[in-house]
């Protein structure tokens, strides 16, 4: 873990975006088309404590971005080219635009200040979508990463965040995937060797400090 003055540094509100990954109703919510990884984002608390996080977010002025994957209804733009894209077209759940599927899951607040950002093709919440872009127009120098899964799109963010030059933050205990001994295996042997692991209350810490003071 990294000292409670450097993790502070990185976590400058000023230059801070927190990245919610798939974090929807039709994912982690109680009528999941993944009912195996909803249930572990909620007993494990990663739900929970994302949304603490998001809380904190909207407390200490760091912008928040939600990224949201979904489906046009015809399918257009939705990409073929591997195993979990073809299941997901059989799932009697589907991440349709415009559905309650797509909205953000409770508990997790949304402000007027908060992007979603929607994509509709791929495995990852920035490669191909506004999300660079927009990190870049806020002066992001940090990205924090939470959500689901662990099992593809959070690795995907992290990867990305990196290659593009950002300062990648994972709370550990903010992130979920299934089977559930698998995200402490990736967190140890893959994302901690490319991005600043903590915890979430360690981030909440450095958010509730008075401006200016480390």
């Amino acid at each position: 873990m990294p000292s409670d003055a450097r993790l502070a540094g990185l976590l400058d509100p000023a230059s801070t975006v927190l990245l919610t990954v798939e974090c929807q109703r039709g994912v982690v919510g109680p009528d999941s088309a993944l009912p195996e990884l909803a249930e572990e984002a909620r007993g494990s608390g990663a739900l929970a404590n994302v949304a603490r996080l998001v809380a904190a977010a909207h407390h200490a002025g760091v912008q928040v971005l939600h990224a949201v994957a979904e489906r046009r209804p015809d399918g257009r733009g939705a990409g073929r080219n591997a195993r979990l894209f073809r299941a997901a077209e059989r799932l009697p759940v589907r991440q349709t635009t415009g559905s309650p599927a797509v909205r953000i899951a409770d508990p997790i607040p949304v402000s007027a200040d908060d992007l979603v950002v929607r994509r509709l093709h791929g495995l990852s919440p920035i490669a191909g979508t506004e999300v660079d872009a927009l990190l870049r127009n806020f002066g992001c120098r940090t990205l924090v990463v939470t959500g689901v899964s662990a099992n593809v799109a959070i690795p995907n963010a992290v990867f990305d965040a990196v290659n593009l030059g950002y300062t990648a933050v994972v709370p550990a205990d903010a992130i979920a995937g299934v089977p559930a001994d698998y995200t402490p295996a990736l967190v140890r042997h893959t994302l901690a060797l490319v991005a600043t692991v903590t915890r979430t209350d360690d981030v909440l810490a450095c958010w509730q400090r008075p401006p200016g003071t480390r």
